[in-house]
């Protein structure tokens, strides 16, 4: 695993640094002009539910969204594009998006600010910034399980290298990109307020994220098939936690804040405090394998995808050291033996685009299963107990971080029923056992309309040391349409104008009920 990392790391940093042998750029022949191309966007929105607010009017957005049955906001953004200065050797981008909510859980909202540089190929960002999902469709998908688009962007400092760079060996059919990324989650004051600090929390969390992923194919030989394969991993590490003590109390849990500690959030090493018998690895690490078949033909392209989710090394590996020896020999490894578990817990996807305009363009498809996670049994062995299997992995939770979630909303795909659902003050993922079946569908008949459809069904089981008294079950829905006035006959105030309207409703335990929704979008951009 060690060597994995390393190599993903030596693709993702070492790639922007000899990326100028990949093809010749034409040379800049003006100066930089960091005001080229700088552009606005003011957007007002409003939705209004009978009780809470239905989860695909609320999910998948940033984090910008809310809960409650009247909300919204309004928001202003101010930002140069990083591809300003495509065909230029050094590039600049910038934005500052800010929104002034009603009935969110804070006062205002900093969803955007940030600065970036690129230079050849690879680029650094600083700052908070929303990033899309990889290898998923970013409208329709239900999302991806480790970096999904459904909670508040973290700020960061992030090296990447986002478009596919073909390397120099492979004759033109390997192609790579990928990120490394550190920064500090923002959402202690929410946590005091949800918990009102009698369950567990964690004050200035360090958050740690990486990606690279490996795509085989060749336009220029006119294939149109191609096969992307990566591997996501997020740490959660540092800061000073909060938790339950056997007394009632909360005792306080102090992350390292060293080189080491963030080496161990790269490369998965070390323990947490108070880890003595039992040592598995710093902080919360998770992650996903991630593949995806593409055929792209001239009319219309196909794709198959897996988003095979774990949260430790057995559910990494699918395999687990079981031979350790019996009485005193209880830690000492004696055979060479191994368990391999059940490949169960996975999202797979199907996703069909047909390119000319039409009514109906997209279609996903998508399964979740999570139910597994490594199986219901014991986690480690003991001297009474040689077997060692590692089970009840607890998808998202913690036991001593508030686990895959920022602001309440989850960081990967909103069906693990997100923490800012629970009505006890516990930031946990109640509902992370579940099966689904999710639908999207979507359509540009023209330039100015585009709509889109999504239904979800689940099937959920609670989670292991929390079980529901008995299945529960939802279907979510949303359908939403907008319009965008441009053309050159408008008037130059009208240009860049959009309406969106949709509609979302729930049915079932999971999310709280049946609840019906409609949300209204108004937005103008444009140049300054």
């Amino acid at each position: 695993m060690r060597l994995l990392l390393l190599a993903l790391a030596a693709w993702t940093m070492g790639s922007a640094a000899f990326a100028q042998y990949r093809e010749p750029v034409r040379k800049d022949t003006t100066s930089l002009q960091p005001l080229m191309n700088l552009q606005y966007k003011v957007e007002i929105q409003g939705t209004f539910s009978d009780k809470k607010t239905p989860l695909w009017l609320n999910a998948n957005r940033h984090g910008l969204s809310s809960l409650e049955d009247m909300n919204g906001y309004l928001r202003g953004a101010v930002f140069r594009p990083l591809s300003t200065d495509d065909g230029r050797m050094f590039g600049l981008g910038y934005g500052v998006d800010v929104a002034v909510p009603l009935g969110y859980t804070s006062k205002a909202v900093v969803q955007q600010a940030y600065v970036e540089g690129r230079w050849w190929h690879g680029t650094l960002t600083v700052g908070a910034k929303e990033q899309p999902l990889e290898l998923k469709n970013n409208r329709l998908s239900s999302g991806s399980q480790t970096l999904g688009i459904n909670a508040r962007p973290v700020p960061q400092v992030r090296l990447a290298l986002p478009d596919y760079w073909t390397l120099p060996f492979g004759n033109g059919w390997l192609h790579l990109k990928g990120h490394v990324a550190y920064g500090m989650m923002t959402d202690q004051n929410w946590q005091h307020d949800f918990t009102h600090r009698q369950s567990k929390y964690s004050d200035r969390v360090l958050y740690h994220s990486k990606a690279g992923y490996l795509k085989i194919g060749n336009e220029e030989r006119f294939s149109p098939w191609s096969l992307e394969m990566g591997l996501e991993m997020v740490s959660l590490f540092g800061g000073t936690s909060y938790v339950p003590a056997a007394d009632g109390t909360l005792e306080q849990s102090k992350g390292g804040t060293g080189v080491r500690d963030f080496w161990n959030a790269f490369v998965p090493g070390g323990a947490d405090a108070g880890e003595t018998t039992y040592k598995n690895v710093e902080g919360d690490q998770l992650g996903s394998w991630v593949l995806r078949l593409n055929y792209d033909g001239d009319w219309s392209s196909f794709s198959v995808y897996a988003d095979k989710f774990f949260e430790d090394h057995s559910s990494m590996f699918q395999l687990d050291y079981d031979g350790y020896g019996e009485g005193d020999e209880w830690q000492e490894k004696k055979r060479s033996r191994y368990l391999l578990y059940d490949f169960k817990d996975w999202m797979l996807g199907l996703e069909y685009n047909y390119k000319p305009d039409s009514w109906l363009n997209d279609f996903v498809l998508e399964y979740l299963y999570t139910k597994y996670q490594s199986g219901p049994v014991y986690h480690d062995h003991t001297k009474t107990v040689p077997d060692h299997i590692g089970g009840k992995d607890n998808f998202y939770n913690h036991y001593i971080f508030p686990g895959h979630q920022h602001w309440g909303q989850a960081m990967g795909n909103p069906l693990y029923r997100s923490p800012i659902y629970n009505t006890d003050g516990t930031i946990s993922f109640a509902n992370n056992r579940f099966m689904a079946f999710h639908l999207g569908l979507g359509g540009h008949p023209s330039d100015f309309l585009n709509w889109r459809f999504l239904a979800t069904w689940q099937e959920g089981w609670g989670t292991y040391d929390n079980p529901y008294t008995k299945v529960h079950h939802n279907v979510s829905l949303l359908a939403e349409a907008s319009y965008t006035l441009h053309g050159t006959r408008m008037a130059d105030w009208m240009k860049g104008m959009s309406v969106r309207v949709g509609a979302g409703t729930d049915f079932g335990a999971i999310f709280g009920g049946i609840n019906y929704g409609l949300q209204l979008t108004l937005s103008k951009s444009g140049l300054f």
